[in-house]
């Protein structure tokens, strides 16, 4: 019997081929996206559950709730983990971890840029990295050990046996040799903790911060502290104890919270430590609002590629229902030979499953060949990997069936209903025709309006906040990357080759970048009785006036005044308005101290808001300082407009000269500047091709749907020819109930749309109006699409001879 259904089901499909491919074309489409988005979904909701130990680790953070202001922070200070370890005995062991950027690495003649990251040996044991060559418990066990993973080692030395090889770090001013302890796998794409190159926590606690930071609670150098939990422990869910174990190591808190007037000292006091199940790192916003990913995102991508294949399997319910007058003889004469309605109704899913198995098939091909687009598109590594994604093999046979089933379902029970005198009188009418084809291409409709006014508004967006006032100048300016080497030398160096070069307006210096990926420092400060978080800058003399910045009271560093390189700051209108609540020039010569320190600091000078971080936040407090002994990481070089590839090429020249053999790694501010926003470009590209695909699945089915209505109302398009109709009128005829559609799509989009976009809007806080003609023009994109793709059809039929249509009578 089966056989049986699956032979008719091919001979209709054949008899059939136009519109066959029309659904399994606008189905596979349907199934490679959704194929694709179901792995990206997957990807960001899967993080690090390839470690075995993943139930029982997690990591330490931060939290606070004041009456102006509540948040949380995985920022751990160093000595967090071992006092832990010490103080609770549910907690079996701690990871500290520190990605520290790229260093200079040499193997042979050859010097590389490489990623170093670094942590406590028990890493190898507390997670799941596995060797493939080396020994897990002493891969780390000494100082001057590290790790590669399988691309490093080939990269660096062409093989993956390479344990007991020695390379160079540039540590300071010299290379150190450290010696290959073990080669791990490569990290998969799903894990938080990511490294090339793994070295001993050891090594931080070598540098100046890291021994200053040893013993020092109210210091952060961007560490992660991981711990592992015993079996059964609860210790995450008791806040009391880890109140207790924070109050320990910060004996005057609660004090210094009753007299800021943060806490009337009776309850929990405001601020303290949680821990995060490691599973929660990647997708928890709330902990983690700027390194965690919005599990929202993945919900909505995916919803969108569900959007994209429910088109698909409209298109094929619409068809069917279409050509119903067509079958409905076949149906007629199988009743009278004694077929069941439910004999039916499995035909016709059979044929709906075939089609829904050729299209799966298709579409696993199409995905897997756009695949490293989509990867480009959403700046991911996906592969479709079974042994990553196991699941992936019941979702993807899910969605065949659930394809399957809900593309034929309706037209099954449809068609398998008429009654067969009426059909063989020729008197048979699909009473739920109109309504019910109407309400599915109308969804699809709504859907393109939608997505369209999205893609629109995010553009946008992003073009406002490319072309927004910063508070400096970003145009012309090339950072250098000096990270790693005696800069200071570098730059002053740099500076007397460069200083009678034509192309450039002037250079100065930072500790700190700017932009996408720069790290920044900060520190807590008290302004008399007030305590404030404060974004810390070292610079030199000439940084404000290289980057175009504005004081808008006092003065600015000057390298003839002794006092200037001591305790001299200029602050930002932020930290005056949100401390003082004074006009900046009355705040000159104020004066305030670090949190944990007596050092007083003397207001010299207060500079115009600039935008440092990304435009989703407003400026926070803010302060520069002109260290004695500044240690550029960061050159910034102002060009003159004009010849800059000239220009570019005198600093290679220039820095080649002076940095022999080490990489000359720069960029361009306003890239960098803009780089924050890859997110929101990403978004834009994903919901465009989203976007256009909807369409271009919309209009396969108008021309299978138009088709379909060009040959039900042929004749009454004969008999209005033979009675004096035009062309243009037969068309208006054909094209009206189209145009209908597409504005009652256009009414349920934009509330929809205005909603959608307005809360996206929200996560900025600089940010565009919601603007009119964006919607209306979505609405005139849909329908000019629309009417160029049924027009077409339209034509063909108005254009035919009327006597065609008729001759049969």
């Amino acid at each position: 019997m089966i056989r049986h259904y699956i032979t008719i089901a091919l001979r209709n499909l054949a008899r059939q081929k136009g519109l066959a491919m029309i659904n399994i074309l606008g189905l596979s489409i349907g199934i490679a996206c959704f194929s694709l988005f179901l792995l990206y979904t997957v990807n960001e909701l899967s993080f690090d559950r390839s470690h075995v130990n993943s139930s029982s680790i997690f990591r330490v953070y931060n939290w606070w709730v004041f009456s102006d202001r509540q948040g949380s922070e995985p920022a751990s200070s160093t000595p967090m983990g071992p006092s832990m370890k010490q103080d609770l005995p549910e907690v079996k062991e701690f990871v500290r971890f520190k990605g520290d950027g790229e260093k200079f690495v040499r193997v042979g003649d050859r010097v590389e840029r490489i990623k170093i990251s670094f942590a406590d040996p028990q890493l190898l044991s507390v997670f799941t990295f596995p060797l493939i060559a080396g020994n897990a418990s002493f891969a780390l066990g000494d100082p001057n050990k590290i790790v590669l993973t399988r691309d490093k080692a080939l990269q660096l030395f062409g093989e993956v046996n390479v344990v007991g090889k020695t390379l160079e770090i540039k540590t300071g001013e010299n290379f150190e040799p450290f010696i290959v302890g073990g080669v791990a796998e490569n990290i998969p794409i799903n894990s938080t903790i990511k490294f090339d190159i793994l070295g001993s926590f050891e090594q931080i606690l070598k540098t100046d911060q890291g021994r200053e930071s040893m013993n020092n609670w109210d210091i952060t150098i961007g560490i992660s502290v991981f711990v592992q939990l015993q079996e059964g422990s609860n210790l995450m869910n008791e806040p009391q104890r880890l109140a207790s174990f924070r109050q320990k190591y910060y004996p005057d808190e609660a004090a210094f919270l009753k007299k800021d007037g943060q806490w009337n000292g009776t309850g929990v006091i405001p601020t303290g430590i949680g821990l995060q199940p490691l599973r929660d790192v990647h997708t928890n916003v709330e902990i983690d609002k700027w390194g965690a990913i919005d599990p929202k995102n993945s919900f909505i991508l995916i919803s969108i590629a569900f959007g994209i294949l429910l088109i698909g399997c409209i298109n094929f319910i619409t068809l069917a229902v279409g050509r119903s007058a067509g079958r409905s003889r076949e149906i007629g004469v199988r009743k009278v030979s004694g077929c069941t309605r439910i004999q039916l109704i499995y035909q016709f899913l059979t044929e709906s499953l075939i089609l829904s198995i050729f299209s799966a098939m298709i579409g696993l091909l199409l995905s897997w060949s756009l695949l490293p687009f989509f990867n480009e598109l959403s700046n991911s590594s996906l592969v479709f990997s079974l042994e990553h994604y196991p699941e992936l093999i019941w979702l993807v046979a899910g969605v065949v069936l659930f394809v399957g089933l809900l593309s034929g379902i309706y037209p099954a029970l449809a068609l398998s209903g008429f009654e067969p005198v009426e059909v063989l009188k020729n008197k048979v009418q699909f009473s739920g025709y109109n309504l019910f084809t109407k309400s599915l291409v109308t969804f699809q409709f709504i859907l393109s309006i939608g997505l369209i006014i999205s893609v629109c508004m995010i553009m946008k967006q992003l073009s406002y906040m490319r072309s927004i006032n910063l508070g400096f100048d970003k145009e012309n300016v090339v950072v250098i990357d000096s990270q790693g080497l005696d800069a200071k030398k570098i730059y002053t160096q740099l500076k007397q080759r460069l200083h009678s070069e034509s192309g450039i307006d002037g250079i100065a210096s930072s500790e700190i970048g700017l932009g996408d990926g720069e790290g920044q420092m900060g520190g807590r400060f008290l302004f008399g009785d007030k305590e404030e978080s404060v974004i810390e800058y070292p610079i030199d003399t000439e940084y404000l006036q290289v980057l175009g910045m504005q004081l808008v009271a006092g003065r600015g560093f000057n390298n003839e005044i002794n006092s200037d390189t001591i305790n001299s700051v200029i602050v930002n209108e932020a930290l005056v308005k949100k401390v003082y609540g004074l006009p900046p020039r009355e705040v000159i010569g104020m004066q305030f101290k670090s949190y944990s320190g007596s050092d007083y600091k003397t207001i010299i000078g207060v500079i115009r808001n600039f935008n440092f971080e990304n435009l989703t936040r407003n400026v926070r407090s803010q302060l520069f300082f002109q260290p004695a002994d500044l240690k550029p990481t960061s050159i910034f070089v102002r060009l003159h407009p004009g010849n800059q590839a000239k220009t570019i090429a005198s600093l290679t020249s220039a820095w080649n000269s002076i940095s022999q053999d080490m990489p000359f790694k720069y960029n361009f501010l306003d890239q960098k500047i803009n780089d924050f926003y890859k997110k929101e470009k990403r978004w834009s590209s994903i919901i465009g091709w989203a976007s256009g695909i909807c369409i271009f699945l919309a209009c396969l089915g108008l021309i299978g749907l138009t088709s379909l209505t060009v040959v039900n109302r042929s004749k009454e398009i004969g008999i209005r020819k033979v009675n004096g109709a035009n062309i243009i009128e037969v068309m208006i005829l054909l094209n009206k109930e189209f145009v209908i559609w597409v504005f009652a799509a256009f009414i349920v989009a934009v509330p929809i749309a205005w909603y959608a976009m307005n809360q996206w809007l929200q996560n900025f806080a600089f940010r565009i109006d919601l603007s009119w003609w964006i919607f209306v023009m979505a609405g005139l994109i849909t329908l000019g699409v629309s009417l160029l793709t049924v027009s077409w059809q339209s034509w063909k039929a108005a254009k035919r001879n009327p006597v065609e249509a008729l001759r049969y009578e």
